[in-house]
């Protein structure tokens, strides 16, 4: 596997998200740069980024898709050229503690970084998206504000990373994905679901390339937040 194929891009560390820097320079066409698969947000915090198949989409808080032009910018964004070793078809219906110990059986250790793409039938899935922010309040503030969206019996995809606890400052810990419908027009941050009939493809990648804001803001704020707990918080 070439390295390309083996890192994840996270634009810049999520702490600067916990913090409430929602505005970066990064531009999606750089994004798609680093990656055809993964997930993120938007200047002003404006939705939830799914890329999937080198495609963006923008769910915002209506919970319905928008087009993103290439110029459009992200101050958060984990992406890598998706190439799965392994692969697990799930027949029976699971709820979601179920499928995340699939998913932990599967991820040989806990130490290392995993893209995961989950696609197929759902009986259930409940997901959210945040609010376009002008005042810039932190992400647990936030996050307690959220549109949330319920679906069922759909398809869809689900996209994004398994990160060890120890690079928490770095990206979101533990299991962090996003839900797309299958006709890529719904979705948003996955709260919880019931599959019924999926595929689980699943990477290994043992390299980071971490970018690091240029901004004013970002270089002049003091990172003083507990961000396991915030994003404990604002992730479930």
């Amino acid at each position: 596997m070439s390295r390309k194929g083996s890192s994840l891009y996270i634009s810049a560390p999520v702490n600067a998200l916990v913090e409430g820097l929602y505005r970066e320079d990064t531009l999606v066409r750089d994004i798609l740069e680093q990656g055809d698969f993964g997930i993120g947000t938007f200047n002003d915090l404006d939705g939830e980024m799914v890329v999937v198949d080198g495609r963006v989409y923008q769910l915002r808080a209506d919970g319905l898709s928008h087009d993103v032009p290439d110029e459009a910018r992200t101050p958060f964004a984990c992406v890598t050229f998706f190439r799965p070793y392994s692969f697990e078809d799930l027949d029976q219906p699971l709820d979601y503690a179920q499928l995340i110990d699939i998913l932990d059986r599967m991820v040989p250790s806990k130490n290392m970084l995993y893209a995961i793409r989950l696609e197929g039938h759902f009986d259930y899935v409940r997901t959210r998206s945040v609010p376009r922010q002008d005042a810039y309040k932190p992400l647990v503030e936030v996050t307690r504000e959220q549109p949330e969206f319920e679906f069922e019996n759909v398809r869809g995809t689900m996209v994004g990373f398994w990160t060890p606890d120890f690079l928490s400052s770095v990206a979101v810990p533990g299991y962090h994905l996003h839900f797309l419908t299958e006709d890529c027009q719904r979705g948003g941050h996955l709260l919880t679901c019931k599959p019924h009939g999926i595929r689980v493809s699943l990477q290994h990648m043992p390299n980071i390339q971490l970018g690091l804001p240029m901004t004013l803001d970002y270089l002049t704020q003091g990172f003083d937040r507990d961000i396991q707990a915030d994003l404990n918080e604002a992730e479930h």
